[in-house]
């Protein structure tokens, strides 16, 4: 029976031993893996991007920036439509230039692995961050909300022991008056949804640096893969529904967000493309030095 496949198989590759089929198989071959990586490298930064956050607000001792039930949405509805396309990825230009990986080479590699920790990094850093900006520097948001001090924010548990303590009513929702401690946990909404808004839009930015593992984005372009398109305006779509919908707002925790707030859920959620690519580059520079070794090894 052994015998018998292994003559079916000979047979088959003979049958069409057209060395341009081969390249184009080899081709296909290497785009699927990479498309795999891509995939992979998506999710995983963005999970380690939420594990940071909740370490961060654990350690620095502010107000969870983000409930279960908000990971939740990021993992199965807005993180999910982007890896799935991103299996569509189009062949990488140089992707037959390449020499043939290491027989023992694992997808996760350790340079891989420290590009999954910056990025990751970076994911749980602003999402803490814009939480502490609304709470502590955000005085030009327009609602009227009152700023504390990050000491303040780091010690609200001892609320209730802070003399002359007062904050303001900068919604109709909310009556901080005769418990103004609430302030740091039913007034957190907006912080919150911020929260909730940067981890989503760096999440699809991040989407856009997958198009390519090595290549920038700036060369790449954004219309290699139409399908990742779709799917980030689908993400963003359902993101605002959830955001402008109130009784979805009040399922999750979240309140629609003006257009200040945007402006700087943007500013804290766009540089993860230019951290990834200077990342870029630096494995452009492994991979040329990688390529140059081989081309001397099999002179």
């Amino acid at each position: 029976d052994v015998y018998k496949r292994q003559g079916e198989a000979s047979a088959m590759v003979l049958s069409d031993d057209n060395f341009a089929t081969i390249v184009k198989a080899v081709e296909e071959g290497r785009s699927i893996y990479s498309n795999m990586k891509a995939f992979i490298r998506y999710m995983i930064s963005s999970n380690i991007g939420e594990v940071v956050s909740i370490f961060l607000t654990s350690t620095l001792g502010v107000p969870d920036g983000l409930s279960s039930i908000q990971l939740l949405w990021v993992n199965l509805v807005t993180d999910g439509l982007p890896a799935t396309a991103l299996s569509f990825n189009p062949p990488e230009r140089d992707i037959m230039n390449r020499p043939p990986r290491k027989h023992d080479e694992g997808i996760i590699t350790p340079w891989i692995f420290f590009r999954y920790l910056v990025i990751g990094s970076y994911v749980g850093l602003t999402t803490v961050g814009i939480f502490i900006y609304w709470y502590c520097y955000y005085d030009w948001a327009g609602d009227g909300h009152t700023l504390v001090s990050f000491s303040q924010l780091s010690n609200w548990s001892e609320c209730t022991h802070w003399d002359g303590f007062k904050v303001a009513n900068f919604s109709p929702d909310y009556d901080f008056t005769a418990n103004p401690c609430t302030y740091f946990t039913i007034g957190k909404e907006k912080a919150s949804s911020m929260s909730l808004s940067v981890i989503v839009m760096i999440e699809m930015f991040n989407a856009l640096n997958a198009l390519s593992e090595e290549q920038s984005l700036f060369k790449v372009g954004l219309l290699g893969n139409p399908w990742l398109l779709l799917a980030i305006a689908s993400s963003i779509t359902l993101h605002c529904i959830l955001l402008y919908t109130p009784f979805l707002g009040d399922i999750f925790g979240v309140v629609p967000l003006t257009l200040s707030d945007w402006k700087i859920v943007i500013l804290f959620s766009a540089p993860v493309i230019l951290i990834d690519e200077v990342l870029k580059f630096f494995a452009r520079l492994r991979s040329n030095a990688e390529a140059r070794e081989w081309e001397e090894k099999h002179k």
